[in-house]
Formats: C-alpha cells, structure tokens, sequence
C-alpha cells in the first residue's frame, strides 16, 4: 500500500493521472521484439539494472525503484521528482560500467539506453554476454542500430528519420508490460502527449521560425563541437518549439568545427549541462563564456543578442528527458521575449 500511495504522490506532482484506463495485467511468459532480438520474461523481474540514464529514469517514473539494485552512466542528475526513489537504488558508476560489476548485484533484467552499453561493439558487454548468464535484456527502441548498418555504431550514427515520442512511447509501454504495471506506463504515455500537445500549440504562427543550434559539449575551444544533428531528440525540440535545426547533418550528434558552426547563422543556441564534468565545457557557464567573448563565435546573432539557452544534455538524447527539456527552453525562450 505504501508503495502505490507513493506512486500516486509521485503521479501528482509531475501531473498525470494514476489511472487514464484500464490496462491489462501482463502475461507471462512474454515474448518481445527488441532491436532485432526476441527477449523472453517467465516472470516481472526483481533485481534490475537501469544502464543509461532513460532506462533508470523511465523504471523510476514507473514506480520501480524497489525492483531495481543498480544504475550506470548518468549524463546528468536524476529528475529532482525521482531524486528520493533513486536513492533507494544502488549507483554503480556515472560513467560506463564493467560488466563484473553489472553481475555483482546479481540482476534478473537489464535495460539499456544505448547499444554502447550492450550492443555488438561496447566496451561493457554484449548481448549475448548477457545471454550466456541467463539475463534478459532490453535496448531502448530510440538508439537501435539498424540492420545492416556498421557493426561499431553506438546509436549515435546516421538517423534516416526525424526522431519523435513514438519509440519513447513504445519503451514506455513495453518496460511497463515487463514489469506488470501497463497502468503506470500508459499515465506516463497520456502525460508526455499532453505535455507535447501543450508546446506545439503554444508555438509561434506567424511563420517566423527560430533556428536553433544545440551544443552538447567539447573536449576543448579549438575542437570541434559535440552537436545535435536535424534528426535527433534536438531536432525534435527545435521542431515542437516551432523552430528548426541549423544543422543539417543527419548524424546523431555530429562533430563540426566553429566556422562550420557559425556560417549556420543560428537565431538561438542551446548549451547542455553535463553533470559528468569530464570537460571543462561540460559546464554551461563555460559555453556562454567562450560564446561570448571569443572574437569568432560573439558576432553569431544568438550571441549578440544574449539568446543562449541553457539545457540538460540528456536531453539531447532520445529519451525522456527530452520533452521536459523542450519545456526548459521554452520558459527561457518567453523570458526573453522570443516566444
């Protein structure tokens, strides 16, 4: 009972509903189809492991949290809202993990975010390391790595489509189906399309759209930029704001040279905080710095005019971060009057 009240706390605070409609009770055995591989549970796991902040954080948001006995790779902090459910759950490492470490905690499930965690190329484990001990695994919809496409693609390769909340929609709904609480997943669901509805028809009609840059980070000034490509999660948000990307390449997160960056003449750009701090511009404060007083990158519009936002780089990845970031932005896109 404690449980569920806390779900229904949780539910109220990030506004949705703890019970849309019916959804019905899981199956087992269930047999899914994930990125190309078939995944069997007898059973709704007990000790899983969140690889990837989007799988930890979807878990968290789904109540489960007592069904969890591990996290990895955390590109930022959790959502304030979940801060109190993941203490509860043991952090193995903000970075990449080892796989020992994955099965020291034992775990009867792994979820992962990005086949850097656990496709045919990671430095963590494969797949079938996991097949070979008896655990199932599940890889978010959003990052599969397309038949026939480079085997050392981490989901940060070539995106042929704009991404959008539908593969978000279909992870939510199959973790939910996992673990037996579809009702938690399709809440999540109704309350991420409402939040989406909400931004695109607050967006602009005049026709005026903003051209966005979206930088995650760098290792330093003079090297290039970690970008979010046209396709990717950036690309989304450009467009639910009513904007489109500066940057055309359909990579990922491609990589680009400053005078690549500002022939792009963008109207905003957006600078992600990375809580990693590996760089130092991982940290915000230090991209508006260099933004603004580098001879070069000052006389871009966005600079001159002060029109630099400030966003968690999870969101750049096709997560569920995404859609309360797009909400960021545009809270400071109206602050200074561009929206």
């Amino acid at each position: 009972m404690k449980r569920l009240l806390a779900f229904a706390g949780l539910c109220a605070v990030l506004g949705f509903a703890t019970k849309p409609g019916y959804a019905a009770s899981t199956t087992y055995p269930l047999t899914l189809d994930n990125c190309g591989a078939k995944v069997t549970f007898n059973k709704a796991p007990e000790r899983a492991i969140g690889l990837g902040q989007n799988s930890a954080e979807i878990m968290l948001l789904l109540g489960l949290e007592d069904k969890m006995v591990g996290t990895a790779f955390w590109p930022n902090k959790v959502l304030p809202t979940l801060a109190e459910a993941n203490a509860k759950v043991k952090l193995l490492t903000v970075e990449f993990p080892t796989f020992e470490s994955i099965l020291s905690q034992n775990p009867d499930f792994v979820a992962a975010a990005l086949p850097s965690l656990i496709g045919p190329s990671s430095k963590v484990a494969k797949r079938e390391d996991f097949d070979n001990v008896a655990v199932p695994t599940y890889l978010s919809p959003s990052t599969c790595v397309s038949e026939g496409a480079a085997k050392d693609k981490f989901g940060y390769g070539e995106r042929a489509q704009p991404w959008n909340m539908n593969a978000l929609f279909q992870e939510i709904d199959e973790l939910a189906r996992i673990f037996d609480v579809s009702e938690r997943g399709q809440s999540l669901i109704a309350d991420l399309k409402r939040r989406e509805a909400a931004l695109r028809a607050d967006a602009p009609k005049d026709g005026n759209k903003l051209s966005y840059v979206f930088w995650f980070s760098s290792p330093s000034p003079s090297a290039d930029a970690y970008l979010g490509g046209k396709n990717s999660a950036s690309g989304f948000i450009a467009d639910v704001l009513g904007g489109t990307n500066a940057i055309s390449s359909e990579a990922e997160s491609p990589m680009l040279g400053w005078e690549s960056i500002i022939a792009t003449n963008p109207d905003v750009i957006v600078v992600a905080r990375v809580d990693r701090n590996r760089w130092e511009l991982d940290k915000p404060e230090a991209k508006i710095k260099f933004l603004t007083t580098d001879p070069a990158t000052s006389q871009m519009p966005a600079a001159k005019n002060k029109a630099i936002m400030i966003m968690d780089g999870q969101a750049m990845n096709p997560t569920v971060r995404t859609i309360y970031r797009a909400e960021q932005v545009a809270d400071q896109l109206k602050a200074l009057g561009l929206k």
